[in-house]
């Protein structure tokens, strides 16, 4: 017998027709949700399949679930979505409402501020120009505390003093400090927190009262002199030859020269106060921050 032979008639009892007009079927490959279609298959037909159709093998397409993948693409899609997070949240801060673009420009603002102030205030110094200028010296401070809080306008006050003292010395920074700086800080915070106005006209009043005399302790110091003393003598001398004058034979006691300079300082200090709350009014006003103010009835009416 010929094998060839048995071969080939074994292989072709196994050949089987497929009809033409089976209706095909296709398989669908789902995954993560979605439906793929992954190929078309037409069915055998019971009337024109052998015996040996009913052994044909069988595939079951598994779809790929979303725990199923590797920890190595999980880490890779964490450390994406970190980054994104991590870029969103920094644009964010980077936005005109972001906490970062806030301090920077608090930071601007303060350090711009005291700047121009030290300069001003070296310059007018020099020129001996200082008195012309002596009401705009604290404005920056109040702005600062004004916009960006009381930390803001000392932080101003600070670095406007550091640049006086590399620029002009320790005199002169704390000349600042004495006359204009502490003024600045004691309007720009009640102005802040929204205080009244004769509070706060009264404690910016002993807050320059206080200054004045530190500055003139300071000076005192410095030159070797007591010039509060050689200040109350001449009051008193004075007062003798008025009251001599007048017909009056009294001398006034120590305690009332004292007493009256006091009364002097305050009065003096009130003043100037007063009229840098009615300057910086209407320097606010006009910025259109009206509304940040507390000024009284009296002032609003005249601002209409």
């Amino acid at each position: 017998m010929n094998l060839f032979k048995v071969h080939n008639h074994h292989s072709q009892s196994q050949i089987f027709h497929i009809s033409k007009t089976s209706p095909f079927r296709s398989i669908h490959y789902y995954s993560h949700g979605f439906k793929f279609p992954l190929k078309t298959v037409t069915p055998f037909s019971s009337s024109n399949l052998s015996p040996l159709s009913h052994y044909a093998p069988t595939f079951n397409v598994s779809c790929i679930s979303k725990q199923a993948r590797p920890s190595l693409l999980q880490d890779d899609d964490d450390d994406d979505g970190e980054g994104d997070v991590n870029s969103v949240a920094q644009f964010e801060d980077l936005a005109q409402d972001g906490d970062v673009y806030q301090k920077t420009l608090r930071l601007v603002e303060c350090s711009m501020f005291a700047a121009v102030t030290g300069l001003v205030y070296f310059l007018s110094n020099s020129l001996s120009i200082e008195n012309y200028f002596g009401c705009f010296f604290s404005l920056p401070i109040v702005i600062s505390s004004m916009r960006w809080g009381v930390a803001a306008g000392r932080k101003t006050m600070v670095a406007t003093a550091m640049l006086l003292f590399v620029l002009s010395g320790p005199l002169k920074a704390l000349t600042y400090l004495l006359t204009h700086g502490i003024v600045g800080f004691t309007m720009g915070s009640l102005w802040r927190l929204r205080a009244d106005w004769g509070l706060s006209i009264f404690l910016c009043t002993i807050a320059r009262a206080t200054g004045a005399m530190g500055y003139v302790f300071v000076t005192s110091f410095l030159i070797r002199e007591n010039i509060l003393a050689l200040i109350t003598i001449n009051i008193h001398a004075s007062l003798t030859l008025i009251f001599a004058a007048i017909g009056i034979n009294t001398i006034p006691s120590m305690n009332l020269i004292y007493t009256l300079f006091g009364i002097l300082v305050l009065l003096n200090s009130g003043s100037f106060v007063f009229l840098l709350h009615l300057l910086y009014s209407v320097f606010f006003t006009r910025l259109g921050m009206k509304d940040s103010l507390r000024l009284p009835r009296w002032l609003e009416k005249a601002l209409l």
